[in-house]
């Protein structure tokens, strides 16, 4: 497996890699890093020659935190109809009846994902999210370390659920929205705003 990206987020990508047998042999990004702590070799940029050849052989995920860049690299590498791998760390709990997109997602370490969720795309589901009955979380999105999405809540395109947040059942977050970390959600978030406190505001 080869990690676009080398910084924070692929190191938990890298970790739920390891956790699941799967060996990760290098990374890409803009720059070799001079800070390497799992000794991996560098493919050069996502698209150079040496990484699309790495990609078609070994595979590789897309471990880039801002939604807006992983969905750019994304949409680079589809046009090449090159497409990344899940990452699905072995204790998160994934009920049998959710559907998860089957293109670069991760589910990182003791996160929830309960009956009939639906993860999209190049989604994060983060370090013991729950994500819980009927929810929908959008392309793109990310539910960040310890967030809560009660039943049948609905996450945009790109929105962002900080850690520790909780969004009330049913309520419907928009596109491109950030909820910041520890606010609860208690009605509906139109698109392109920003919401914190307790209970959520937007700012």
């Amino acid at each position: 497996m080869i990690l676009i990206g080398y910084s924070g987020h692929a190191f938990v990508a890298y970790g739920i890699f390891t956790a699941a047998g799967k060996k990760v042999t290098g990374y890409c990004d803009n720059e070799e890093k001079q800070y390497n702590p799992f000794s991996l070799s560098y493919f050069g940029k996502e698209n150079s020659d040496a990484a699309t050849a790495a990609f078609e052989t070994a595979g590789f995920f897309i471990a880039i935190g801002d939604n807006k860049i992983r969905e750019k690299v994304y949409r680079l590498l589809a046009a090449k109809k090159l497409y990344p791998a899940n990452a699905v760390h072995p204790s998160a709990v994934v009920d049998a009846s959710a559907v998860i997109a089957a293109d670069g997602v991760m589910i990182a370490a003791n996160a929830v994902i309960n009956p009939l969720a639906k993860i999209g795309i190049g989604a994060i589901c983060n370090t013991g999210c729950i994500i819980e009955h009927e929810c929908v979380v959008g392309d793109f999105a990310h539910i960040a370390p310890g967030a809560v999405l009660c039943g049948n809540v609905k996450v945009g395109h790109n929105s962002f659920v900080g850690a520790n947040a909780v969004v009330k059942q049913g309520v419907s977050i928009g596109n491109n929205v950030m909820i910041g970390a520890g606010a609860v959600v208690l009605k509906n978030v139109p698109d392109n705003v920003t919401v914190v406190g307790v209970p959520a505001q937007i700012k």
